[in-house]
């Protein structure tokens, strides 16, 4: 047993937990499984039984020097499967810190033999080591993205692919997927999430007898870790020979045709997305019957197999289709509340009507005249989503922070992607190529000294970085008494549904403002949970008049605590409205002060503004949204240029034309 051995607390030491060893083990079977995500509070033994699990794997046979870990036989960039010397050793468990960089993660040239011999080498990452053993990723859900993006193209092909500063390698990378994380700490990214083959949910012990036998074997373990693992090592042994055996019994193992309906069935039932779930499901069961000796996977082999394979797949049902009522007689007043009433479809008549660039005219504010009823509210249904262009989001030079798919930002640290070089800063992060192009044309009149390069202080060029980070993104949503006309709401709800899809799959922040009857309420505090906002949208009801500034003023109240809070985020303000009002702020004319705090907000730079125009077109357009949008100097956009089919349309335009 060598020293790293007997500093991993023992497998079968570790009390309870029985879902997460049975999870481990069942992977260690099949690896084809894909890996296990262990969810759990903390001091829980997530990071100890993740580590522990090599000690249990059978030993492979490797080419010697290869740094691959290639299997004799094997195509490999470095051996070329070429006959060699084989040795025999235990299986890897490679740690991917959570600050690694990506050149660590992928590799790179190598710099020593650059500088050295002038050689173009390649320099092993991390991907290339965790090759046929375990790939651990502590704290998963704070994996930047760009390393994750990395890890999901090795973990679906099996490769490693590196074209970078010349280098062009690719070797084989297929391991075991292992990934822990604290729920409190935030969510791990839908994409990596769904390439874990199986998720455990685990919790503290809550047995005394139990939490007080495992206090006297962590003190026996940090007392004389060598002494504490020798008296498990004949347990450990039988684990190894039994999951050995397992993995011999595997082709073996079959599953009835009813087992694998339930498969698919218990897939369905979770509305799981695709067919990896059901394919997770049918491995898992099927390892687990090898574990149990048994040649044919049961009923209670799916049944664990599921729990483990579906439980971070697993989704809430969608809502049934609501049934839109129908709209509401105009109640009996004396002309105080007209006002409130919605459009109707036929227009007013034509000398009554105002001129095209005059706003319809503003009612003052009558608390003290009767009311003969409230005013009537409507829910409506949401219209279909679609698929939406891409907002307008300039590229800053301000070094940001965070995670997401949607802005373009540089980061402050070597996280992010290496898109240029500039002069030595003093950071640290070496760009390698543009340094050795900087010195090449002076090696001519250098004094080498037995280099092949010499390489001085002004050749020395950094990497300048870029990554992609989710924006914080507030939705202001005109839910008055005129949007229900013309079922102009079932539109806006969809419109704003597609835009909320669209931040779950970028990773922002969303935050879901409603403004009608005399203020603006926020309906969801900001949140990362998109399902929160998509329900309180489906049962927006419609209703009374339009406090437009009111909306603009808690929007802006929010923008600037959240950057209050964070000076490195980008908000985003979505307003989605006709441009109308009819509801005073501060006494003022409603309109005029609507138009004065988007007048302010022209000013702000540090947040970016979009108007979604709803009016439709007909016999009068007022065009103020168009107004309110060219104040506020924010992008504006109609219902239907907002759907990514009519870019296209737009850009094949241009192209014929």
């Amino acid at each position: 047993m060598d020293w790293a051995e007997r500093n991993v607390f023992p497998f079968p030491a570790i009390l309870g937990q029985e879902s997460l060893k049975r999870a481990l083990m069942a992977n260690a079977v099949y690896p084809e499984i894909g890996g296990v995500l262990i969810r759990g509070e903390k001091g829980t033994a997530k990071s100890t039984a993740a580590r522990a699990l090599a000690a249990l794997l059978p030993d492979i046979d490797v080419r010697a020097g290869c740094p691959y870990s290639c299997e004799p036989g094997d195509a490999c960039p470095h051996c070329g499967g070429k006959p060699g010397k084989t040795r025999r050793r235990r299986v890897r468990m490679v740690d991917l810190p959570v600050g690694a960089t990506e050149d660590r993660v992928v590799g790179a040239m190598h710099f020593e033999k650059a500088v050295r011999h002038g050689m173009r080498a390649f320099e092993p990452g991390l991907l290339a080591a965790a090759h046929r053993g375990i790939l651990y990723v502590d704290e998963v859900n704070l994996l930047p993205d760009h390393l994750a993006d990395v890890i999901l193209d090795a973990a679906a092909s099996g490769v490693n692919v590196v074209e970078r500063e010349g280098v062009s390698v690719v070797h084989p990378s297929r391991f075991i997927l292992v990934g822990t994380m604290n729920p409190e700490e935030g969510e791990v990214r839908p994409q990596l999430l769904d390439r874990f083959g199986l998720c455990v949910e685990v919790r503290g012990l809550s047995d005394v007898d139990a939490r007080v036998e495992l206090m006297r074997r962590r003190r026996a373990f940090e007392e004389d870790p060598g002494a504490f693992a020798a008296q498990w090592e004949e347990e450990i042994s039988r684990l190894r020979r039994h999951i050995a055996g397992a993995r011999s019994r595997l082709g073996k193992v079959s599953m009835p045709g009813p087992m694998r309906e339930l498969c698919a069935r218990l897939a369905l039932e979770a509305f799981a997305d695709g067919q990896r779930g059901d394919i997770a499901v049918y491995r898992a069961a099927t390892a687990l019957a090898a574990l149990d000796d048994m040649t044919e996977a049961g009923l209670k082999h799916v049944e664990e197999a599921a729990a483990m394979a579906l439980a971070h797949r697993r989704k809430s049902p969608p809502p049934p289709p609501r049934q839109e009522q129908p709209p509401q007689p105009p109640p009996e007043d004396d002309g105080a509340e007209r006002e409130e009433r919605p459009e109707t479809d036929s227009p007013p008549p034509r000398e009554t009507m105002p001129p095209q660039d005059v706003p319809p005219p503003e009612l003052p504010d009558r608390p003290d005249s009767p009311r003969t009823s409230p005013p009537q509210e409507q829910v409506f249904a949401s219209g279909d989503p679609f698929a939406v262009r891409d907002l307008p989001q300039r590229r800053d030079r301000v070094p940001r922070t965070g995670s997401g798919k949607r802005s373009r930002t540089r980061t402050p640290s070597r996280a992010g992607r290496y898109v240029f070089s500039t002069l030595n800063r003093g950071r640290g992060d070496l760009a390698l190529d543009a340094t050795l192009r900087a010195a090449a044309p002076h090696q001519i009149v250098r004094e080498k000294n037995g280099m092949a390069l010499v390489i001085h202080d002004q050749d020395i060029r950094e990497k300048v970085r870029e990554k992609r980070i989710g924006n914080f993104i507030v939705f202001a949503v005109d839910a008055s008494g005129s949007m229900g006309a013309h079922k102009r709401m079932v539109e806006t709800k969809g419109a704003v549904l597609s835009l909320l899809l669209d931040a779950y799959v970028k990773r922002d922040k969303v935050c879901l403002v409603a403004f009608r009857g005399q203020g603006a309420e926020v309906l969801l505090p900001p949140t990362g949970s998109v399902e929160q906002a998509y329900r309180l949208l489906e049962e927006l009801p419609t209703g009374g008049r339009t406090p437009l500034a009111h909306g603009l003023e808690q929007s802006g109240r929010i923008i600037e605590n959240q950057l209050l809070r964070d000076r490195r985020s980008i908000p985003l303000l979505v307003l989605v409205s006709d441009g109308r009002a009819n509801v005073s702020l501060n006494g003022g004319k409603p309109l005029e002060e609507a138009m004065e705090l988007a007048g302010r907000f022209a000013s702000d730079d540090r947040f970016r503004r979009v108007v979604v125009d709803v009016e439709r077109d007909g016999f009068v357009r007022f065009g103020l949204a168009e107004k309110l949008a060219e104040t506020m100097r924010a992008a504006l956009f109609r219902i239907e240029d907002l759907k990514a089919e009519a870019l296209v349309s737009l850009v094949r335009g241009l192209a014929s034309s």
